[in-house]
């Protein structure tokens, strides 16, 4: 049983690292906590509960959790601290001794948090033991997610868990294997999100292409179920394995009615015999051969690419061939990031190691390369007319948007107005800003 008032008055802080999975759990939690009375906290308030979602993908990513879980407490002295998410669970004990920490909450137990709030926001600090609840082999739940938090997008929690075992990585341990709600649970949320006023909603998921294996459909049934949901008026699909982007997904975004020309698909490296050590599930030309659709029926469609440098048993050879690849072919921008090492990983028996000054210096050619690719897609679309959908401005920041190609359109101070917040507006596209990351939008 809930005790709502141990609720009321309270006020919460939520950091989130890592993915869009993430935030939209984050926002999940914000709003249970909302229903019951809990208010947000404002820039430099104290607030009485603190909540950290965290991401485990690199090492670098377990410090900054590390940072994040830190300042936190400090910030915000005496406040109930709650840690979530990929490095709870698979640090749990480790998350636990840090001084300030009252709650770790692996991926199973995250339906727990509410209750044990209730029974212990109001217990004293001195009274308080740090607990965390042990991790397990096989996780098996499923927490619906579809909320914004304070963003004007939607995210919408499809899928969760992974079953591929790349030898990298340790998602599969944090997030368990492969799992997803009902065709008609998600469509349900959708409806019930452009209730709200919601016209945009981004699919997340740990593996979303992989979307079925608890119910026997497939990810297209999901997209096209969804696009027929009225109110909605655009779609983003996170993240979609290549082995796993189907023609006939793509015929159907380039044909829909709501999901956009927007793509983020992993590479990692587009070397096989890289791709081969990391026990990835396609080749680099199967990569090609979905990119080359894409820009077959979306030729104007932004392609988002993850790449992994200096992995283990990734030679200069390798790299080289990485780097070719990614010159020639169309997609838009890389997201670079430099291999990690796991514990757990099968990854480490592999005996060829990169130098950190070598993967910085990978890194460095690719994310020039990127910047390169990103500027030239925008120069295209300079002088055209779009239609984007306006978020809110962060304090300090221009408003803007994005169009349906996910280019990023800032306004003047002149043109911005909270009214356009969550409102699509034909705009002009006119010159890259100073810092070359937008296009300045005329109305």
């Amino acid at each position: 049983m809930i005790n709502s008032s141990a609720f009321q008055g309270k006020t919460a802080a939520y950091y989130t690292l890592g993915c869009k999975l993430n935030f939209s759990e984050t926002s999940t939690f914000g709003r249970v906590l909302q229903e019951l009375g809990v208010r947000t906290a404002e820039k430099g308030e104290h607030a009485d509960i603190c909540l950290i979602n965290t991401c485990s993908v690199t090492e670098v990513a377990d410090r900054k959790c590390r940072q994040a879980i830190h300042r936190m407490v400090r910030q915000h002295p005496g406040a109930f601290v709650v840690v979530t998410g990929c490095y709870a669970q698979l640090e749990a004990e480790e998350v636990a001794a840090i001084e300030g920490v009252d709650l770790v909450l692996g991926s199973d137990e995250k339906a727990q948090l509410i209750q044990f709030l209730s029974e212990n926001l109001d217990r004293s600090v001195e009274a308080r033991t740090p607990y965390y609840i042990k991790k397990t082999k096989d996780i098996k739940s499923f927490a619906p997610s579809c909320s914004r938090g304070n963003r004007t997008r939607y995210f919408l929690k499809v899928q969760d868990g992974c079953d591929y075992f790349c030898t990298y990585c340790t998602i599969p341990y944090a997030r368990g294997f492969s799992r997803n709600p009902t065709v008609a649970s998600l469509v349900a949320q959708a409806r019930a999100a452009a209730q709200e006023g919601g016209k945009e909603i981004v699919l997340t998921g740990v593996n979303i292409g992989d979307f079925g294996k608890s119910t026997g459909e497939h990810f297209i049934d999901l997209v096209k179920a969804l696009d027929d949901v009225e109110g909605i008026s655009r779609y983003r699909i996170s993240s979609l394995e290549p082995d796993l982007l189907t023609d006939e997904l793509i015929t159907f975004c380039a044909e829909s009615r709501a999901f956009m020309p927007h793509f983020h698909i992993p590479l990692q490296s587009g070397s096989d015999t890289v791709l081969k050590l990391m026990h990835r599930h396609y080749d680099a030309q199967l990569f090609a051969d979905k990119i080359y659709k894409i820009k077959e029926l979306m030729p104007d469609a932004f392609i988002g690419v993850d790449v992994m440098v200096g992995c283990r048993g990734e030679t200069p050879e390798c790299f080289e061939e990485t780097y070719r690849f990614l010159d020639a072919l169309d997609v838009t921008q890389l997201h670079v990031f430099p291999y990690s090492e796991r514990p757990g990983t099968s990854a480490l028996k592999i005996p060829y190691k990169v130098s950190d000054k070598e993967k910085k210096q990978r890194s460095k050619r690719l994310l020039d390369l990127s910047e390169a690719k990103t500027e030239a897609f925008y120069q295209r679309h300079i002088g055209q007319e779009a239609e984007v959908l306006f978020e809110k401005a962060t304090r300090g920041r221009a408003m803007h948007g994005f169009t349906k190609n996910y280019i990023r359109v800032e306004l003047s101070p002149r043109d911005a107005d909270a009214s356009l917040d969550n409102q699509l507006v034909s705009v002009q596209l006119g010159e890259l800003t100073r810092d070359k990351q937008a296009l300045k939008g005329i109305i």
